[in-house]
Parts: C-alpha cells; structure tokens; sequence
C-alpha cells in the first residue's frame, strides 16, 4: 500500500530544532509494515514562496503519486480545505488526520478541520465528546508510542552514566522548574532546543535516555496536562520515566510499577531521590517498563491502526461529492492573493510587532495575534485559500 506523509521533517519545519516525532516514527514504522512511504514537507516554509503554491504540489503529488491513504500532521493552516475536500471528494486516497495537542489545539485547529478528512486521530480522551458535539465522525483514539528501532534492554543503575536528565524543548515553565530542582540539590543534565547543550540527533536521545538512572518528563501543555511522545519513548529506550502526572496514563502503564508518576516539585524531589538511592526497585521498574512497551506501544501497532481506520472511513462514506457547489481550485487561488488592503493591513500590524518584540520575534507575534483574531470571527475561513493569516504571512 502506498502512503502519502504529510507534515515536516523537523520540529516545527526548522532544521535546527532536529527531526520532528511525526517524521522520526511515523515514516520508519509505515517502511517497516511494508508501505511505500512518499513524504511530503508542508512546514518548512523556505520550500513554497506562499500557501498556493505548496497546496497545488500537494494535489500534483496526489494525483501523480495516487496513493491509498494520506496522513497528514496539520499545524493550522497550512493545508487549505478547498485541497481537502478536492482530494477526498476524489475518492481514491482515504485521508487522516493524526492531530497534536487537542487537549488546547481541537478549539483553535482540529474542529475546523475535522470534517474535511475521512477521518482524524487524536490522543486526547476527552476530545471524543467535542467531536461527538460538533458531529464530527470517524474519530479514532490513539496515542503516541516508542520507536521499534530504539527499543533496548535496560541497563542497571550502577552502569548508567547519568543521574537524572531532561530531554525536550526549554518552554513554557520547564526552565523554572528545573531550576528549582537544581536549588534542592538535584543535578538535571538537560538536552534540547533551548538548553545550553543545545538539540541533539534524534538516535542520540534513546541513548542518553538508557544511560540516566531517572529520565524526567513534563506532561504541561497549554490546556489540561496530556500525555506526551516521551511517556513510551523513555521506557521503550531502556530507562526509567519520572513523569508529571497526566489523565489516562494509568490506562497505557501500571503506575509505580512500569513508570512512575509526580504532582508538584516536593513529590518529585523526594521520587528522585528514592530511584537513586533505590537502585534494585528502579532496575525493577525499568524492566517491567520495557517489557510493557515493546509488548504494547510501538509506533508499527499505531500506525497500522490508522491506516486500517482510516480506510474503513473512507469506505463508509461512499460515493462523495460537494454538499454545496464551491470553488473550483483555480478560483481557489484567486482567493488567496494579496490585495492592497491587506498589503496595507499588514504594514499596520507588523510594523508596531516589529517596534514592541524586535525583528525576529515581532512578525510571528502579528501573525499569531491576527491568527488569534481570525479563528475566533471567522472560523473555518482562516483554513480556507481566503483565510487571512496565510495571506497575510507566506513565510511562516
């Protein structure tokens, strides 16, 4: 079966931020069910000089490729809905949706978008109901799962390299907590975008994982607390997962006994503490940890999910066509041109982002506000060809 990725290679489409999860996992795991696997990138903003143009390769790479499913990763909206109905009012290729962060994202992103594939995957239980409520079908649940490829036997304690690490981007209030941590007496050596060391290669960090006595991980995200990647990519690697506590976790591991679980800076000290005082019941909890993971969450057991859903979507649906007559996509395009006014409008917004935040930071800040603005008064339009953030701002 052929599949069609499409999403980025790197975090956020910056190399320098290393490879992106979706890329890392998901590719190497559809080559190892036996797919031919075809990427397409959509969040390097260097490869398209405007939305137009990456949404017509996309559909030239569809009808070329033909593929039997595509699994697109969406930011917002880089992928226009006048290209997804166009693909799935096709009829060959079934389309799915792998969504990120619905515990904050399905408000602003995937309830726009949800309709417009044969079918999404989110790993947020409680999305379920917001779906259900705005009767969008044909949502699976999954999760996110470990490498098949870094998957490694634990070493005991006495042989890791590493007391405690943090591999993940240095955001939100990371930063402070790890410096609180520090203040207890706790030495935390950190990897990623953001850290004095800096990213490192996406195969170095199963091994730095493997070679720490704790590995941290934060559950934090702009909504409720969610389970993230490295939930099942600590384990999977060998080590042993000290993670802040998120809703469902309990339903993937044993908790205590295959991970272990914190709320708040004092509980995760004194867990710390115990593990590296605790050799044998660490090595036990790694063990176990391992074991569950290679047997239950891999990304080849999640990928095969998806695929086998998201046909099943496509087959359900039957024969397609438009619910009412819309633009072709030449018309599309037409749509997404920059008129004066905008060109004028843009000025009006970036130029005081530039005075308040600085070169660098004050477009994407005018871009996110006028984001902000558009999904919340125009909804579906901002993931239209005529929604205003990708008109206004091309290059990011």
């Amino acid at each position: 079966m052929k599949v069609l990725c499409v999403f980025g290679k790197h975090q956020y489409g910056e190399p320098s931020r290393g490879l992106g999860t979706e890329y890392a996992a998901f590719v190497p795991a559809l080559t190892n069910l036996g797919h031919d696997v075809v990427h397409f990138e959509t969040w390097n903003r260097t490869r398209y000089p405007d939305y137009g143009q990456l949404n017509q390769a996309l559909l030239s790479t569809v009808e070329r490729e033909r593929p039997d499913v595509m699994l697109a990763v969406q930011l917002n909206y880089e992928i226009w809905i006048e290209t997804l109905v166009a693909i799935k009012d096709e009829g060959r290729t079934a389309t799915i949706c792998w969504t990120t962060d619905d515990s904050w994202k399905y408000r602003e992103v995937s309830r726009f978008i949800g309709g417009f594939y044969h079918a999404m995957a989110t790993t947020y239980e409680e999305a379920l109901r917001l779906y259900q409520r705005d009767e969008i079908r044909n949502v699976l649940l999954t999760q996110w799962a470990a490498n098949s490829a870094y998957l490694r036997a634990p070493f005991p304690a006495r042989e890791c390299r590493r007391e405690v690490t943090f591999v993940g981007e240095a955001h939100g209030n990371r930063k402070q907590r790890i410096e609180d941590l520090r203040n207890r007496g706790i030495r935390v050596s950190c990897f990623g975008y953001g850290w004095p060391a800096g990213p490192v290669p996406s195969q170095r960090i199963p091994q730095i994982m493997r070679e720490s006595v704790v590995s941290l991980n934060f559950a934090n995200s702009k909504g409720r607390n969610q389970i993230k990647a490295r939930t099942f990519e600590v384990p999977g690697a060998g080590g042993v997962l000290l993670t802040e506590y998120a809703p469902g976790m309990e339903k993937c591991y044993v908790l205590g006994k295959e991970i272990e679980t914190f709320e708040g800076t004092e509980a995760l000290e004194q867990k710390i503490r115990h593990f590296l005082t605790h050799p044998e019941e660490r090595d036990r909890i790694a063990t176990a940890g391992f074991e569950r993971t290679a047997r239950d969450h891999t990304y080849e057991m999640r990928m095969k999910a998806a695929l086998d859903f998201a046909l099943r979507a496509r087959a359900g649906a039957g024969p397609t066509a438009p619910k009412t007559p819309g633009p072709t996509f030449e018309k599309a395009l037409q749509a997404h041109r920059l008129t004066r006014m905008l060109k004028l409008f843009h000025m009006l917004f970036v130029g005081p982002s530039i005075a308040i935040w600085g070169k660098a930071r004050g477009p994407r800040a005018a871009r996110r506000l006028i984001f902000e603005l558009s999904w919340r008064l125009l909804g579906k339009r901002t993931f239209t060809a005529s929604g205003w953030p990708g008109r206004l701002f091309p290059e990011q």
